[in-house]
């Protein structure tokens, strides 16, 4: 297990990032070894795991409850200091813990850029690199200091927010802290192995009461992103993955004169 010391000041700084950038990286803190073993499970797991249509199997971003086969990553972060960092940032704030994970598959599309959930409801998103994480396999693209505002999609589009465009690669143990409401998307896979990113949130409305490695059972499960499996929804992502102006037009229109709720969709 690697151990990482973080002094008074570093988590300041930690929070100043946070602040001003919207997310800081640290580096090494859980070990590559472990990370690898469970690379391979999880991989294991999607191979024999329920298939279904749509719900992000078209452009390539599914979503899955990694189960109690990411405990020992969550247990080095609380060794490492890095739980108690984060609690000591949002201090007098709820901190119910998530878990999940992100599976980018090969030949997957890039994603819109989106926040994660509602500006007024943001959560802190850890993000574990299991694996090298590269311009090839899709390493994060992420917006920095567009979570200082709310920023509708329209304005967003006007501002060429776009042009801010980070892309964070990360070797397998980095850690990645972001606000929710940061912006950011998802990349193209373009290696021929999966790119899983595990995912601990702090602050979510939608974490579990109880362990939150005991969701299906402690079993890994595999679910859909944005889109749904619906006939309807199929449609929706196939236009998407073909022709993304077409969905960027229609988040314009719609958020002009409709914060709803402060989402960035």
């Amino acid at each position: 297990m690697n151990q990482l010391t973080l002094s008074p000041s570093q988590v300041e700084t930690m929070r100043r990032e946070l602040d001003e950038q919207g997310y800081t990286i640290l580096r090494g803190v859980v070990s590559p070894e472990r990370l690898a073993d469970f690379h391979r499970y999880i991989t294991a797991e999607f191979a024999k795991a329920p298939k279904f249509e749509g719900g992000g199997m078209i452009t390539g971003h599914l979503n899955c409850y990694p189960g109690r086969s990411a405990r020992f990553a969550w247990e080095e972060l609380e060794a490492a200091g890095v739980v108690d960092a984060v609690h000591a940032i949002r201090a007098g704030r709820e901190n119910h813990m998530r878990s999940t994970l992100n599976f980018n598959m090969p030949g997957s599309v890039a994603q819109h850029y989106h926040m994660d959930g509602a500006y007024l409801d943001d959560f802190l998103v850890c993000n574990v690199a299991v694996v090298e994480t590269t311009l090839v396999n899709g390493a994060m693209d992420i917006l920095p200091g567009t979570n200082r505002r709310f920023l509708p999609f329209w304005k967003y589009a006007l501002r060429r927010e776009f042009r801010k465009t980070t892309r964070l690669q990360m070797q397998p143990g980095d850690v990645l802290l972001r606000k929710s409401h940061t912006w950011h998307r998802g990349m193209p896979n373009n290696s021929a192995e999966p790119r899983p990113l595990l995912s601990y949130t702090f602050g979510e409305k939608s974490a579990p009461e109880g362990d939150p490695f005991e969701v299906n059972g402690g079993e890994p499960v595999f679910y859909a992103n944005w889109y749904s499996t619906s006939k309807a929804g199929q449609l929706r992502e196939k236009v998407y993955k073909k022709a993304p102006v077409v969905y960027a037009a229609y988040r314009f229109v719609t958020s002009v004169g409709n914060q709803r709720g402060y989402a960035s969709w």
